[in-house]
């Protein structure tokens, strides 16, 4: 397993709108080959921001990699500069390749 996380720092006020673009878009994800799940986490208020992060599972790296480069992540970031105002400065991305998984 792989996955890559997002986190986002939003404005104060702004929650909405960013939860409102986020759960509005197409994001071609369950069309890719090699993916697994997505979640948009909200987290806990800072001082001078809410705390955000998307996680992708993907079933491998090259998976990802593929994503990143076809027509289905263009058009799913088609767009992604356009609400700077409600950022405090760009997402960070982190990526983690699985070392132990457990299942239910």
């Amino acid at each position: 397993m792989f996955l890559t996380m997002n986190r986002f720092k939003v404005r104060p006020g702004q929650e909405a709108a960013f939860e409102a673009i986020w759960t509005g878009r197409d994001s071609h994800l369950p069309e890719v080959k090699g993916f697994v799940a997505f979640h948009l986490m909200k987290g806990p208020e800072r001082e001078g921001y809410r705390l955000y992060a998307s996680h992708t599972l993907w079933d491998s790296e090259q998976a990802f990699t593929d994503w990143t480069r076809s027509e289905a992540f263009r058009a799913a970031h088609r767009g992604a500069g356009a609400h700077a105002e409600i950022y405090l400065g760009p997402p960070e991305l982190e990526i983690f390749e699985a070392v132990q998984t457990i299942r239910a």
